[in-house]
Order: C-alpha cells, then structure tokens, then sequence
C-alpha cells in the first residue's frame, strides 16, 4: 500500500520507512526542510514538504494514501512551555489526519509512549495518562483510537522510554548527551528504577505489521527490554565516556525529570503473542557499547 508517514527522516522514521520499502509498500514522507526532503528521496520514499503545524499538507498526505502513520514529535524538552507547544502541535496533527481518514476504513498507526503502571510491568491494557507532562498526548491518542467507531482501523504503538540504535536515541541518548556536557554520567534518584527500551529496526518491524493487520482500536507495545535499570544505564555510559557515574539531581532533566525519576518497566508480552512480533536487535545495554568516548 501507498502510506504517508510523518516523522520519516528521524531515528525511528528513516527505520519505519525502510522497513515499508523493504517489504513491498510504497511511502509518501513528510519533509519539513530540503534535508530532509533529499533525505527521505534517497531512502526511496516520495517527499512532501511541510511541517507538522501545516495541516493542510498534513490533509493532503493523507488524501494521498492508503495508510497513515505519525511519527513526527517536536523533541523540544527544555521547558515546560515548549513540552506543552509540542504537545498541542501534535494533538492538533491528529486531528487533521483523522478529519481526513474517517469513514475510510484506511489504517492510521498513531505513536505514544508506554504508561506507567505503579509496582508492576505496564501492559497493553493499561490506559495512557491524560494527566502530567504529557497528558495531552494522551488524550490525543485516545482521541484518534476512539475513529474506530467512525470507520477508520486506528491503532497505537507504544514506544518506550529508549528507542536506540548504535548507542544513541532516547531517553538513554539523552543521558549520553548530558554527561558529555557536564563530565558526570549521572542518573536521577537511587537508580533502581527502571526504563523499557527497544531497538530501532524492531521498533520498525511492528509498526508495519500494525498497519497490515491490527484491528481497529488496538494499543501495542513496542518493548524488548522490560526495564534496565537507571544506574546501569549510567554505568555503561560512563564506562564508554571515561567519566564518573553518579546520582543527580532530577532538575537537571528539566520538565522530565519526574519521569526520568520514575520506576517504569513495560511488557510487551500480548504483542508478541498476537502480532507475531519478536525482537532480534542488540538489547540496550548491549547498543550501549557503541558510543564513542
């Protein structure tokens, strides 16, 4: 099928959108730049420009096309404005995209991240928070899900707190980042809590297979590693860097750094059994390695 994919020149995009190619289908990307619009050509895709706040083109890609999936997120974290005009720049991108898909019957792959589950793995039943940090994306998912009653086959994947490919991406990627900057691979809190991760290629794989065959309405879990813990995170980073490992403030990651400090592994276990999907990438720790000192 010919599908429009927002988002396709980023980390999990450029996977996603080969990942089609390689598979038989043909990809109409959004660029937002001519970087991106020769990035996503020599990659075999069809470019269209505009940018995410442009709804109009954001229409006509879904005109276009016999599928949709969004993956495009303005990745400003540096406040707590800036996390919310992203968050409003995507919620308003769903709801042009669905405008334009209901009554089609076409799939709409909508993305989110894992919830948070309070003493235990969180699975595929468990709702997005429609609260905190990122609450409005939330309720933007739960939103375009809802279409299922209004003829179109949504679904949502839910990516964890680290989509990593040779050691960068991520909330891990972020950490790398930020000791690099400030000579400390630090980590918030004691450690022990823990973030679920996947490795990019894997994370593309069910992103197709949720657009072929997902029922309407459907949430799943994009989840290799259940949970590494923080400090083990930090200590591989440092150990790549030459740097010391140690606790930080949470400040420090500014307005995420409530998640950042929270215990948040993640299953993937009803995924597995009812897409077929299994992981075959490096596990986190193991991509880790990759960094460069």
């Amino acid at each position: 099928m010919r599908v429009f994919v927002t988002g396709g020149t980023g980390l999990i995009g450029s996977a996603v959108v080969a990942e089609l190619l390689g598979n038989g289908h043909t990809v109409l990307a959004l660029a937002r730049s001519d970087a991106s619009a020769l990035a996503a050509g020599a990659a075999g895709a069809e470019p269209l420009r505009g940018a995410l706040a442009d709804l109009d083109v954001l229409r006509a890609g879904a005109e276009q096309a016999d599928g949709v999936i969004h993956l495009a997120f303005s990745n400003d974290f540096s406040s707590p404005d800036a996390l919310a005009r992203a968050v409003a720049e995507e919620s308003a991108a769903l709801a042009a995209l669905s405008e334009e898909l209901v009554g089609s019957g076409r799939p709409f792959v909508t993305v989110s991240g894992t919830p948070y589950a309070p003493g235990r793995a969180s699975t595929e039943a468990d709702p997005l928070p429609t609260d905190g940090p990122v609450g409005g994306r939330g309720r933007a998912v739960a939103a375009a899900l809802d279409l299922a009653s209004r003829g179109v086959r949504t679904t949502a994947v839910r990516l964890p707190r680290t989509v990593h490919h040779q050691g960068g991406g991520g909330f891990a990627g972020m950490l790398t980042g930020i000791a690099r900057r400030t000579g400390v691979s630090g980590y918030p809190g004691d450690g022990t809590q823990r973030w679920p991760a996947v490795h990019a290629l894997d994370a593309a794989v069910l992103f197709r297979l949720a657009l072929e065959q997902a029922p309407a309405g459907s949430s799943w879990h994009a989840v290799a590693d259940e949970g590494d813990k923080v400090s083990d995170i930090a200590a591989v980073i440092g150990r790549r860097l030459g740097l010391p490992v140690e606790p930080v403030p949470s400040e420090t990651y500014g307005p995420l750094g409530p998640i950042f400090a929270t215990d948040q592994p993640s299953s993937s276990t009803t995924t597995r059994g009812a897409l077929g999907w299994e992981p075959k990438q490096p596990s986190l720790l193991e991509d880790l390695e990759n960094i460069q000192p």
